[in-house]
């Protein structure tokens, strides 16, 4: 059902951004690669830009991370980098033989007007002994977008090139009775992916996460030393049976998108999902569960749904009329609102990198494209009493004097932030609580009020006493 916008969108009016709350599309787009087994993200730019996006992954994950760059220099960034592509994927495919090369560009190779699908085709017809290599191509230019976006476009583009065509008045749909597609959006984090594959696995049925990266950054230690490529995920070929399967499932509304492209690319059903956090959001997922498998509710959930009530009946005396800022991609800060707002909590300030579909629904919201300075002030000025954004946010905090819950990427202050499960009724409660006991942290023993009507009682007492 569409909703209407009830807030006013403030735009964003600055020439720079002072703290930045964005990550880049093209980070966004690797770390999509990132969730397929045997694969490695290409980033055709500057070796800076690989650089940088590899820091932020490593102090997230706190793992090794596979990238690779075209490494622009200054005269290929004036005369042309696409050689650089052509030979990249050459060194690539001779030294490690990936099952995939993920092509993603940055704001230097857009700014350049890189060519990337060209390049691809060239590299195909130079190296047909290399035609075993899967090669996805995708413009996530850093200069428009966000990173929820990068991947959501990484995403389409994945199943843009493994996903077969059905043949025409040959559908494929149900071949594999009990194979469920999920795509999955970039907000989601390791152990949200373990959670969907649970609960689907819990009604007998068999989820095909797209990316998977519970296999590939969920902090295992691998067997290898040492590897080029990415160590788990969904493999190419599983990718490519999506259309064999009987439902999709899309969590994140910036992909939704790519869910309407692989229903009509296959006709297998879709059924689509902004986010898991909160009671209405986990009950939708597992109806749409039990009529696709036509079972039951396990026990299980619905003890956990039971356990969720009674959290939300615990905590609502904290977080109810609580003043709380956010900022973060808009699939995650419109899951987070709906939550907030469904316990009495009120807004005061939400800021999102750049617009998405997920926000454009959302009611009484101060909603605004901008940074971090925008939220810090909007908080202050608001007088907020709990921020949520991720650890960029922290200095802020500081200076508002605030306690911060840390979500989204990238978080490297505090260990295993990558791994905090936010998708289903168990974490929903301990989201509660955590909201719950970081407004408690805020009050404070207040000392006694001795009306000065009380003492002058007592000196006329203990006057008369000594009277008598």
């Amino acid at each position: 059902m569409s909703e209407t916008v009830t807030q006013l969108v403030k735009k964003r009016s600055k020439a720079l951004s002072v703290a930045p709350l964005k990550t880049s599309q093209t980070i966004g787009g690797a770390l999509a690669v990132l969730g397929v087994a045997g694969a490695i993200p290409l980033m055709h730019g500057s070796q800076g830009c690989t650089a940088f996006a590899k820091v932020f992954f490593v102090r997230h994950f706190r793992e090794p991370v596979p990238l690779q760059t075209t490494a622009m220099d200054q005269v290929s960034s004036v005369m042309g980098a696409d050689g650089n592509i052509v030979e990249a994927l050459r060194v690539m495919s001779e030294k490690s033989s990936p099952a995939l090369i993920g092509l993603v560009t940055t704001g230097l190779a857009e700014t350049q007007g890189a060519d990337i699908l060209r390049a691809v085709k060239e590299f195909r017809d130079k190296f047909p002994q290399y035609d075993h290599v899967r090669v996805m191509a995708v413009n996530t230019p850093d200069f428009s977008g966000s990173f929820e976006s990068g991947f959501a476009i990484a995403v389409k583009g994945l199943l843009q090139t493994l996903v077969p065509a059905a043949g025409q008045g040959h559908s494929r749909v149900g071949l594999r009775r009990k194979q469920v597609n999920v795509l999955c959006g970039g907000n989601l984090t390791p152990t949200d992916l373990e959670f969907i594959e649970e609960s689907i696995e819990s009604f007998g049925l068999r989820p095909l996460l797209i990316p998977d990266l519970s296999r590939s950054l969920d902090g295992h230690l691998a067997d290898e030393p040492f590897s080029p490529l990415t160590t788990g995920g969904v493999s190419v070929d599983d990718i490519a049976s999506a259309g064999d399967s009987i439902a999709t499932l899309v969590v994140g509304e910036s992909l939704h998108s790519a869910g309407d492209w692989l229903q009509q690319h296959t006709g297998v059903p879709l059924f689509k999902f902004g986010h898991l956090l909160g009671l209405e959001a986990v009950d939708d997922w597992f109806m749409a569960l039990a009529q696709i498998s036509g079972a039951e509710v396990p026990a299980k959930w619905q003890r956990q749904r039971s356990q969720l009530q009674d959290a939300m009946l615990d905590t609502h005396f904290m977080i109810g009329m609580a003043r709380i800022a956010i900022a973060s991609d808009p699939d995650m800060l419109s899951g987070f609102v709906r939550l907030l707002q469904g316990m009495g909590a009120e807004i005061v300030a939400a800021v999102v990198p750049a617009m998405g579909a997920a926000v454009k629904t959302l009611h009484n919201v101060p909603l605004q494209v901008g940074d971090l300075e925008d939220l810090e002030q909007s908080a202050a000025e608001h007088k907020a009493q709990i921020l949520l954004t991720n650890s960029h946010g922290v200095e802020s905090a500081e200076r508002l004097g605030v306690p911060i819950l840390r979500i989204g990427f990238p978080q490297y202050d505090l260990v295993g932030g990558f791994q905090r499960c936010w998708s289903g009724y168990r974490a929903s409660s301990q989201a509660l609580f955590d909201l719950a006991n970081l407004v408690l942290s805020q009050h404070h023993e207040l000392a006694p009020h001795i009306s000065p009507y009380a003492q002058k009682t007592d000196e006329a007492y203990r006057q008369l006493q000594s009277a008598r």
